[in-house]
């Protein structure tokens, strides 16, 4: 149990967020919010069992190696979390009750029940929020057009169900990027069932990220999701990541058209 007077990261643990390749120039910047299964010591091990630790209610697994292989090949920006999102899951919002689950799939949290609001809100306050600024400071330094893509992994089987799905491409309000993505799937990752809005969708919960940051900006977004055991090792992430790089390339260059003509027109068209 944590002190309620002491830190919830102390100096060798924090930061909760990093930027990977920050100086990159690409149209793309990405998020994986998912990204570790770093629990503070503070916390100890949530009470998790030894078997859970390291399971899929903890982190994304794959999800960082594969959104790092999309920062090398787009030139991206990657912003990742640093902390289980049993901690406190970055694509929430604060107010949402699972941003802190006592239960996730069926996966007991011991740590996480009967959380006061203070204990909340400290967690909020040592997570969340520097990862909110630090996202935020990273698109507003974007000059030209620019896309948000985040990157998951969802497990093969859910409440016992196995999925068929492979690859999902998930949207909010916006769906011009997932919509490109689709429509190149076919040339770029043809050996993978790809569809849209799923294993989840908006109604889920899961696109605050790219709600919260993407579309009051106006900015073309969509939400990865690959099955996790397609990224077991190396070469299946390297595939992988050569695939929806080559997607979002296609994507980039449908979504951004005009202004590309507006640019080689020389009339400054913004995105």
């Amino acid at each position: 149990m944590q002190d309620a007077d002491a830190p919830l990261l102390d100096g060798d643990e924090a930061p909760p967020v990093e930027v990977l390749n920050p100086a990159g120039r690409g149209r793309a910047v990405l998020v994986c919010e998912h990204a570790s299964s770093a629990v503070p010591a503070a916390l100890g091990d949530l009470g998790l069992h030894p078997d859970d630790r390291l399971s899929h209610a903890v982190w994304d697994i794959g999800a960082l190696a594969l959104a790092r292989g999309l920062s090398a090949a787009l030139d991206a920006p990657l912003v990742a979390a640093r902390v289980s999102r049993l901690v406190y899951d970055c694509n929430r919002p604060p107010e949402a009750a699972d941003a802190i689950p006592a239960q996730s799939e069926r996966i007991a949290v011991p740590g996480n029940r009967g959380l006061s609001p203070a204990a909340r809100a400290a967690r909020v306050e040592a997570v969340y929020r520097p990862f909110e600024r630090c996202l935020r400071a990273t698109l507003d330094a974007r000059r030209g057009p620019t896309v948000l893509v985040t990157v998951h992994s969802f497990t093969p089987v859910y409440h016992g169900q196995p999925r068929a799905v492979d690859l999902g491409l998930l949207h909010d309000a916006d769906p011009r990027l997932a919509d490109a993505m689709l429509a190149a799937a076919p040339a770029h990752l043809p050996a993978l069932d790809t569809r849209l809005n799923a294993p989840y969708d908006a109604g889920d919960g899961v696109t605050h990220t790219l709600r919260a940051h993407a579309v009051p900006r106006g900015m073309p977004n969509v939400m990865i999701e690959v099955k996790n055991s397609l990224l077991g090792d190396a070469g299946g992430i390297a595939a992988i990541a050569d695939g929806l790089a080559g997607m979002l390339g296609t994507a980039l260059a449908a979504c951004f058209a005009d202004a590309d003509a507006d640019a080689a027109a020389g009339r400054g068209g913004t995105g």
